[in-house]
């Protein structure tokens, strides 16, 4: 009889210390979180466009404001780079990562197509440009007329706005110009050939094709839509409603790592080079030649992002305009900045 109350008084001492751990949590575990860790998927694309992303998982930022909340972002785990934003929305849309740096015309053909997510802020705007090969003669839009340009696939930032922009003026997109979707790495190689005549390209392709003597920019991004909207932060719908104080984090995160790369641009450099084989030198001669800014605050974008979705529906690209509150949830900027 005393054996068995023994084993009743372990048990209920046992039982004790799990709910009393499961209250408290401990120094590995924050209260309020599982204790095995989850993992938080990322996409981006490897252009200057996004180093934002690229400094804050080098700083160990991401790691370290997330932990509290139950997940883990380890680079080799974690992160999935995709050469235009076309799969990467595809990706998101299959559940595969869960925050997304992209652009934001990809984000509204997906967001038509059924992704569940929203932008949560701005990244980066302007920075792509025309690019035409040395023996192409270019004062003016109509010169084109008769090439063949390479650019990122249909419903891309790039896709969409060299459309729009040679439609304003007077270029028939589908007629007088013969316009062929490929990756950054892709269209380097072909304009190199001279299989192609131009590239419409985000930095910092088009530096890297011209410090390679293969053409010459001639029409940067900003020259065809002023300050438009170029790369967002995206995260899942499942996200959002699952655990938006992680959201508000990772909002915060990206703006600190944003003002980081504005006031550090020479280390802003190395990092992107350690990302990929570009030389510290050609990223620096990309920042002084691209028209770019990187931004954070989404209020900012929200009216060139709605002249997309105008543009991708005259194009045939959605069947109907999204609204604004479709396609944004800017409620987490404005928690991040309060």
């Amino acid at each position: 009889m005393k054996k068995i109350a023994g084993l009743i008084l372990l048990a209920l001492i046992s039982l004790s210390l799990v709910l009393t751990a499961g209250c408290t949590g401990t120094d590995e575990t924050p209260a309020g979180t599982e204790k095995t860790a989850k993992s938080l998927n990322f996409g981006y694309q490897p252009s200057t466009h996004q180093i934002a992303y690229m400094a804050a998982m080098e700083k160990g930022w991401w790691s370290e404001n997330l932990a509290p909340f139950g997940y883990t972002t380890d680079r080799n785990k974690n992160e999935f780079q995709f050469p235009t934003g076309a799969p990467e929305m595809q990706s998101m849309i299959a559940g595969d990562i869960d925050v997304a740096y992209v652009g934001a015309a990809p984000v509204i053909s997906a967001l038509a197509t059924g992704l569940d997510g929203k932008i949560v802020a701005a990244v980066q705007t302007q920075g792509s440009a025309l690019v035409v090969g040395n023996d192409i003669a270019y004062e003016k839009p109509e010169d084109l007329k008769g090439h063949t340009i390479a650019t990122f696939p249909s419903g891309t930032i790039q896709d969409t706005l060299l459309r729009g922009w040679l439609r304003d003026n007077g270029i028939d997109d589908e007629k007088d110009v013969d316009i062929r979707p490929m990756g950054p790495g892709d269209a380097i190689t072909a304009i190199t050939a001279g299989q192609i005549d131009a590239v419409f390209l985000p930095a910092p392709s088009p530096t890297i094709i011209e410090n390679d003597g293969a053409g010459r920019i001639v029409v940067n991004s900003g020259e065809m839509m002023k300050d438009h909207p170029c790369c967002v932060l995206v995260v899942s719908g499942k996200m959002i409603r699952e655990n938006p104080d992680a959201v508000v984090e990772i909002v915060k995160t990206h703006i600190k790592a944003t003002d980081y790369i504005r006031a550090n641009k020479d280390e802003a450099a190395e990092i992107y080079s350690g990302y990929t084989k570009n030389t510290v030198e050609t990223v620096k001669d990309s920042f002084s030649n691209w028209d770019g800014e990187w931004v954070s605050d989404p209020n900012i974008i929200t009216g060139g992002v709605m002249d997309y979705v105008k543009t991708q529906a005259e194009l045939g690209y959605i069947e109907k305009e999204l609204t604004q509150d479709e396609i944004f949830d800017l409620s987490f900027y404005e928690k991040a900045t309060a």
